[in-house]
């Protein structure tokens, strides 16, 4: 099975090496294509810098996982282009990570970590994203040790799943363990309008201190469990109240 490995904090960063590691370790044949630069809070944005229709991309060293390439594009792009051939043969599964800083509640909107894997289902590609809750000092080996652990069970599930894998910045031998849990409501960063200028606004962002409600992502993480969550992607809403839309007239000019 091909891997695509690649995350939003960029191809330098040291959770990237975790999990190419950790699927490496459960069998995965991995490629690494991850941005140039640092794009935390991309989504599924397709922002990439070309020159004459070329997305740009250099090889790196390699860690001993596979192929490694720097690319000047955000994650959802890698993974488009990944999907087509751009990086070798085309990957049966897309994983993102480790990012460093948790990624729950709905925030997870903006999270360039879970909008590479949400794309890569839209491709019919199965996707895991995996953060590590933040910390001066990551405990990377944790996050390998959970990875490789959810991948064995990914890569032999039948099922076309998108999980998005939260793990507590603690020791491996303080994990309580890896549960299912819902989105919470909000994510762990606040985010505050400091000033405003002249032209510009500036903001802060700040990490939550909240009693988060049970079951969710936020309170599993904060309670020192790991915890994923099945996401989809495009979708509608059917529960939607949208009764007498479809009278809605609408009245263009006449040429």
């Amino acid at each position: 099975m091909r891997a695509l490995v690649t995350n939003d904090d960029g191809v330098d960063s040291t959770g990237i090496r975790a999990l190419a590691l950790a699927a490496k370790a459960v069998g995965l044949e991995v490629t690494v294509a991850a941005p140039a630069w640092d794009s935390s809070g991309a989504s599924a944005s397709l922002t990439g810098v070309q020159l004459d229709g070329r997305l740009l991309f250099e090889s790196r060293p390699e860690w001993g996982t596979g192929p490694v390439f720097g690319v000047e594009a955000a994650p959802a792009f890698i993974v488009r282009a990944a999907v087509h051939g751009a990086f070798g043969d085309p990957p049966d599964i897309v994983l993102s990570g480790v990012n460093n800083g948790p990624n729950t509640g709905h925030a997870i909107l903006h999270s360039g970590t879970v909008g590479a894997v949400l794309t890569a289902s839209t491709f019919g590609r199965p996707g895991v994203a995996f953060s590590l809750g933040a910390s001066a000092t990551p405990q990377w080996d944790t996050a390998e040790a959970i990875a490789a652990t959810v991948l064995r069970w990914v890569v032999e599930s039948p099922r076309q799943l998108v999980l998005n894998v939260n793990v507590p910045n603690v020791a491996l031998a303080d994990v309580k363990g890896i549960v299912p849990a819902r989105l919470a409501a909000f994510g762990a960063v606040q985010t505050n309008l400091t000033e405003a200028g002249e032209g510009y606004v500036k903001f802060a962002f700040t990490e939550i201190e909240a009693e988060y409600e049970d079951g969710t992502d936020a309170a599993a993480l904060a309670q020192g469990y790991a915890c994923y969550t099945a996401l989809s992607a495009v979708c509608e809403n059917e529960g939607a109240d949208i009764a007498g839309l479809d009278q809605l007239q609408v009245s263009l000019p006449a040429h």
